[in-house]
């Protein structure tokens, strides 16, 4: 069974921003069957879309994964319940942990349960930045462009984001 390549998208702007995000990379990452090969750094994020909320701590990680695009879905979302998150709530809204699918090998999908790659990334300076951070040569297999100059497009109004010293 072949290996995948896959970047995940980390989030926590509710309790110890920090310890969320780094007990669920552990979580993801506990076995086999998920392995970590890049961390980005963190960075403190101004909050998208609903933005009467606290600022979120964000950081990107590269993974190798044997599991399926919705096995890895099932993963992520079971790392998330376990450690808090509750499911409804406001759209973009607070949440103890976040873990998004943003790019599964060259893979596109359109599914009920799954969109890849995710369909808001490259509007997003907060997933992008981590990424490039990784490796920003990383090419949008819908939009044929390197993430970097995806993050170079960005007007940086309403998306702030300030690297911070955090670290797991």
């Amino acid at each position: 069974m072949p290996s995948h390549t896959v970047f995940i998208s980390i989030g926590s702007n509710l309790g110890d921003r920090l310890a969320n995000c780094c007990k669920g990379i552990a979580a993801l990452c506990a076995d086999e069957t998920v392995r970590l090969i890049a961390r980005s750094p963190f960075y403190e994020t101004e909050p998208v879309d609903y933005v009467d909320q606290a600022w979120f701590l964000n950081a990107a990680m590269q993974v190798s994964t044997r599991l399926s695009p919705e096995a890895l879905l099932d993963r992520t979302q079971a790392v998330q319940r376990a450690l808090g998150r509750a499911g409804g709530g406001v759209r973009f809204g607070p949440r103890v942990l976040d873990l998004d699918i943003i790019f599964f090998d060259r893979v596109v999908i359109e599914s009920p349960r799954l969109i890849l790659p995710h369909p808001r990334m490259h509007k997003r300076r907060f997933v992008l930045q981590p990424i490039c951070d990784i490796d920003g040569s990383i090419v949008h297999p819908v939009l044929g462009r390197t993430v970097e100059s995806l993050l170079n497009q960005l007007v940086e109004e309403g998306q702030s984001i300030r690297p911070c010293s955090f670290d797991c």
